[in-house]
């Protein structure tokens, strides 16, 4: 199995193709790069940025350039012996696309559907009107004003169609009957019954007429449906081509089926069109209600697909394993593994997969699963380890200064915000259960109803109560979900602790609500089973445990991720994607202690620091760490910046607009994410904070949302914030700002050195996410997605090389002077990549030992050891930069001291950032070293030894 030393994720596109990344794969060979770690390259959405909205597995996306630019990818790759880590999507498909062939078929032949396996459709759901059809929740409004406006009947290649602007979705045979039989009469009229034309539509009528329904679910009869359709479309598609009179009178037909705008009476025919296809068009907003397919989290236009099916796996994964064959992809990242129903099932199934299609052993695998706070990964699935967000949030924590939380929170309590962020979560899940996911919720309260009535103990329990109780269970729960598994019939010890827990919360905050709901609840979670169940009602349980699993990594995700994190932050910089926004700080030993189980139970998982889905750039989260040591400056600065801006604050449609905590959030943007030249050196920037803070409004969910925009508040958040970036208007708070930043942009900048030295020398594999060797101070994506300038940065690590060569601790001086370009983050970045290639095996295999640190400056620094062999790496960074005044090196550290173990005292050391020997002592032991020789020209240090 190879494993990468480094990886670089690149977000491939249209406007960054195979070829532009083959174009860089010198420049990241360079920079220290061994693995390519590329976003998804399936098939996906015309001018999708991401790629995640994947429409067809089974082919290269032509948007990135197709096979033969993907060849000379790989070509580029193989000559500087780099591979892929390809990001797979098993969990989801975009349908709202008309290239995605298999969502078509099924919209035309519902459950008769050869790929109706391929989909999570619940064709049998409580709403009559959908037995056999899938809600298609596509409208901007209510069915019928749309019908009577917007929705038409048309023709194209031999078949007919529904659109809806855009949207286009194919007739169900049969129902092209409302427009051929008027044809045929017309044609009879004109031209006779023994007409050829005549004749051949007929013909054509009769053999749709013959069609076997589309509710035949019989393999047999589905063969031959769509064998006989395919010969109908050719007919009719040849008739329509030689026949000029057919195709008038088809027209005709059309014509009249699709009504007269302000004549109702007129659409009748095409509703009755409309009802007899395998799908019902419906205003979007019906989807939290009545969707009966699963959905990617709340995103209608993503369908859940059925991956645990063999053949679905089979073709979601036929593209993936011919790349590994050829050799190019040597690993994979699983997209959002806690959707999968049976994860560990999964992870076998593609293991077994890559063998049988390469020959080898086994396949390197991150999975992209958020652990909560002391959650560990399942040690039992075949992989290296997660995509990192877990070590994003260890870095910062040990970065931020502990003692500011209880300043820090009452800032924000006395702005308004919420006085717990563990009910604020809580209340958040269940707005998201409430609307955006009430349709799956129902789904499962019904599912537990039908258990209940499986004992004269629960028989009495109401659908309304059990699906209460469900709400708050899953609101509850303290993890993303649990992994029973099909075949289990005990919980273990991992998965009980979370069910108990979220039992036991449930009830404390529903004193009223009657106990043996819970105690039921938890049985079946517990799969506690009365006597006397059949099979059925054993599998019974067991489906509703594993759909419920299912639930509650998206709940948690939309309401932890997506909307609490959007009302409370007294530091912004803590809510990331797997951290907690309450926890200030950990102690140095913390760190140690949970670095060191890295490097025993999962040594090989990325170490991210930034990535697609964090909701601030790398830098920008460094820069607000600094808040976290001196909160008194940062609440009168807040102070300050209100009164200057209060004249801006408007009326948001009966509120003013922004409240206290939404101005909080853009303060804190806003010193963040400033560029180093000031807000007017980049012309682009307010538009950019603009459409941050509209996107942070929607998603909090308290004065607007996604789903009922409140456009007047919008309207007076946007007025404010372009009002306190105008300098004409606001130019006493833009100086007092921009004094602010530039007091806290160097501690910024040593906090970002330090964020990549842990992240290069800790256990795991260091992961960047594209463009973040220089300063990133981005936010949340889209804004994380803009294209990077690879040619400035190829010239920048040209030229530091160059004079690296010269005098690099001169260099390194020079840079930490004037650090504003980014080179000073460039030269650490290249320099600890170069160490850790020139040591791959070392960090791959080697001990993790804390060091300790001695003197009056020993709280500031963080060190430890990577030991194998004869050989070692010792890391050293500072830390609370602003206490310790002025610029972290030399005599700053006066007389601060690393002790070293017994086991290094004999190596000889040299600092290899600055190519610098350290202490050259040969013969007797070295038991100390001053930190001030360490970090004499940088606030970091590797520190390569050798006996």
């Amino acid at each position: 199995m190879r494993i990468p030393v480094t990886t670089y994720r690149l977000q491939l596109n249209q406007r960054f193709t195979f070829g532009d990344a083959a174009g860089v794969v010198g420049y990241l060979h360079d920079l220290g790069i061994t693995d390519l770690y590329a976003s998804p390259v399936s098939a996906a959405r015309a001018g999708s940025i991401h790629g995640y909205d994947v429409v067809d597995h089974e082919r290269l996306n032509p948007e990135l350039g197709g096979e033969e630019a993907f060849a000379r990818l790989s070509d580029a790759l193989r000559a500087r012996q780099m591979a892929v880590l390809l990001d797979i999507v098993p969990n989801h498909m975009c349908i709202a696309s008309d290239k995605n062939r298999r969502w078509l078929d099924v919209l035309e032949n519902g459950p008769s559907s050869l790929d109706a396996r391929f989909f999570d459709i619940d064709w049998r759901p409580p709403k009559a009107e959908l037995q056999g059809r899938v809600l298609l929740p596509v409208l901007g409004d209510q069915f019928g004003r749309v019908l009577e406006t917007h929705i038409q009947a048309g023709y194209q290649d031999g078949a007919f169609f529904l659109s809806y602007y855009e949207t286009r979705v194919p007739m169900t045979p049969r129902s092209w009957l409302h427009v051929l039989e008027p044809a045929l009469g017309s044609q009879r009229g004109r031209f006779g019954d023994e007409h050829p034309m005549v004749l051949e539509l007929e013909s054509i009528v009769r053999a749709i007429g013959h069609l076997p329904s589309r509710t035949e679910s019989a393999p047999a009869k589905v063969r031959e449906r769509r064998h006989e359709r395919e010969i109908i479309q050719r007919r009719l598609a040849s008739l329509m081509a030689y026949s000029a009179e057919t195709r008038g009178a088809v027209e005709d037909s059309l014509r009249v089926i699709n009504g007269e705008k302000g004549q109702p009476h007129t659409f009748d025919r095409l509703e009755k069109v409309v009802a007899e296809q395998a799908y019902r068009p419906s205003d979007w907003r019906v989807a939290a209600h009545e969707i009966n397919y699963r959905r990617f989290f709340d995103i209608n236009d993503l369908a859940a697909i059925r991956v645990e099916d063999p053949v679905v796996f089979a073709a979601v994964h036929a593209l993936p394993l011919r790349l590994a064959r050829e050799g190019i992809v040597t690993g994979f990242r699983i997209d959002h593994v806690d959707g999968l129903y049976d994860p560990e099932k999964y992870l076998q199934d593609l293991q077994h997969g890559f063998r049988e299609t390469t020959g080898q052993e086994s396949c390197f695998v991150v999975v992209e699963k958020i652990l909560a706070p002391d959650e560990k990964l399942p040690p039992e699935w075949p992989v290296a380890g997660t995509t990192g967000y877990e070590f994003l949030g260890l870095v910062s924590s040990v970065l931020v200064d502990p003692s500011a939380g209880p300043h820090l929170r009452d800032l924000a309590a006395r702005l308004g915000g919420p006085d717990s962020f563990a009910d604020e979560a809580y209340a958040s899940k269940k707005l998201v259960l409430h609307t955006a996911m009430s349709a799956e919720l129902a789904v499962l309260a019904r599912r537990l109803d039908r258990i209940s009535e499986q004992h004269r103990y629960t028989r009495d329990f109401t659908l309304t109560s059990l699906r209460e109780v469900l709400t708050e269970v899953i609101a509850s729960f303290p993890v993303y979900r649990t992994y029973i598994r099909p075949g289990d019939t005990i919980v273990g010890e991992r998965d009980r602790r979370p069910i108990e827990m979220a039992i036991r919360l449930g009830k404390r905050r529903n004193p009223v609500m009657n106990e043996s709901l819970f105690d039921f609840v938890r049985s079946v979670l517990m799969l506690e089973e009365p006597d006397g169940l059949t099979e059925a009602q054993r599998a019974e349980r067991r489906e509703f445990v594993l759909r419920m699993q299912q639930l509650t990594g998206p709940v948690m995700a939309k309401g932890l991720e997506d909307t609490a994190f959007y009302r409370y932050f007294p530091l912004a910089a803590l809510n990331e994607v797997g951290g907690d926004p309450d926890a200030f700080g950990y102690p140095i030993e913390e760190f140690h202690r949970r670095n060191a189980e890295r490097a025993r139970t999962f040594p090989h998982g990325l170490s991210a620091s930034a990535t697609h889905d964090t909701k601030r750039g790398e830098d920008t989260r460094a820069r607000l760490i600094v808040l976290s040591e001196m909160p008194e400056a940062w609440a009168d600065a807040v102070d300050r910046w209100r009164a200057l801006n209060r004249p801006h604050r408007g009326d948001g449609g009966g509120f003013e607009a922004p409240d206290g905590v939404e101005e909080l959030l853009l303060y804190q943007t806003l010193v963040g994410a400033c560029p180093p030249g000031g807000v007017g050196s980049e012309p682009g920037f307010p538009a950019r904070v603009r459409e941050y803070l509209h996107k942070a409004l929607l998603e909090a969910k308290v004065h607007t949302s996604w789903v009922n925009h409140n456009e007047p508040y919008e309207a007076a958040v946007a007025r404010f914030v372009d009002a306190v970036l105008d300098p004409r208007r606001s130019p006493d708070f833009l100086d007092d700002l921009q004094a602010f930043v530039t007091r806290v942009a160097e501690p910024g900048y040593w906090t970002s050195l330090a964020q990549v030295l842990l992240k290069v020398a800790s256990p795991g594999i260091p992961d960047f996410y594209q463009g973040t060797e220089l300063w990133d101070f981005s936010l949340v994506d889209p804004d994380n997605r803009r294209p990077v300038d690879y040619e400035t940065r190829r010239r920048l690590l040209a030229e530091l090389n160059v004079e690296a060569e010269r005098d690099l601790p001169a260099l390194a001086a020079r840079l930490m002077a004037e650090p504003r370009d980014g080179r000073l983050k460039l030269l650490v970045t290249t320099r600890a990549l170069s160490l850790r290639r020139a040591h791959a095996r070392l960090f791959a295999e080697g001990d993790y030992q804390p060091l300790t640190v001695t003197g009056s400056r020993a709280a500031h620094v963080v060190a430890f050891a990577r030991t194998h062999e004869n050989e070692a790496v010792i890391a050293v960074t500072g830390r609370h930069f602003v206490r310790l005044g002025g610029r972290p090196t030399g005599e700053t550290w006066a007389d601060t001291k690393l002790q070293l173990p017994a086991n290094l005292a004999h190596f000889r050391f040299s600092e290899a950032l600055t190519a610098r020997p350290l202490n050259g002592r040969i013969g007797s032991p070295i038991h100390a070293l001053p930190v001030a020789e360490v970090l004499a020209h940088l606030p970091v240090a590797m520190i390569s030894a050798r006996r």
